[in-house]
């Protein structure tokens, strides 16, 4: 359900379950942290893609159903560290929708490039869950005042209106994604650049996300604690079966 390959001098990293929207199970989030800190001081960039018209439908939430949004929560917060602590540029291919905590992880990327099929869904609010993934603070880093409406609103954004917020670099002709996302993360690590020590001074401190993830692991608590959680998902259950 994931998959690593290397392309040319990139390390192409593909979520692989595209009968579920490639949804992530909790194995697949520790996999795909694993899979990007063994790769991460390699020297060769990363590219992130999903398989099929989806790139990634978030958590999987039949999975989750009796299990603890706390825990869940801590295994989305490591994806986040896993990118943040990478000495190479990781970079986005966004073949479809990314969803939840999918669409949140990618905030912090250093580049997302999309397909006219790609877009955005914030839909935490919406199903009585809280946001993740450092993205109390990433998603204002890109999108800046529009954040908390974002979230509020539980918005979808197609590839326009997320080019247009800062949440896509650039949208491309779906036969170009891999082959786009592959040669930005070859420029990016050239020999003789400084790609590292950038990394280092632009992306968000860690000092600072681990904040963010303290925050939001408490919101998750509250809103789990409060069954506003579980009566959200409920609801979800409920319309995906009709």
């Amino acid at each position: 359900m994931i998959e690593v390959n290397a392309h040319g001098e990139v390390t192409v990293i593909t979520l692989n379950r595209p009968d579920k929207l490639n949804a992530l199970t909790s194995d697949m989030r520790v996999r795909l942290a694993a899979a990007v800190r063994e790769h991460g001081h390699s020297g060769r960039g990363i590219v992130v893609t999903g398989a099929g018209r989806a790139f990634c439908a978030g958590e999987d939430l039949y999975e989750a159903a009796g299990t603890s949004l706390t825990a869940e929560v801590e295994t989305f917060h490591d994806l986040t560290r896993a990118v943040l602590e990478t000495t190479v540029p990781v970079v986005a291919a966004v073949n479809g929708l990314a969803v939840g905590g999918a669409a949140e992880w990618i905030l912090s990327f250093d580049a997302r490039l999309g397909t006219p099929a790609a877009g955005y869904f914030f839909p935490e609010n919406g199903i009585g869950l809280s946001i993740s993934n450092a993205s109390s603070v990433l998603l204002p880093r890109l999108t800046g005042g529009r954040a908390l409406r974002l979230v509020l609103d539980t918005a979808r954004l197609d590839a326009a209106q997320a080019l247009t917020a800062g949440l896509l670099d650039e949208v491309v002709p779906g036969d170009a994604l891999l082959e786009s996302a592959v040669a930005l993360a070859e420029r990016w690590t050239e020999p003789g650049l400084a790609t590292a020590v950038h990394l280092r001074l632009l992306r968000p401190s860690l000092e600072e996300v681990e904040r963010a993830f303290a925050r939001e692991s408490a919101a998750a608590h509250e809103v789990e604690e409060t069954g506003l959680a579980k009566a959200g998902m409920q609801r979800f259950a409920t319309r995906a079966r009709r």
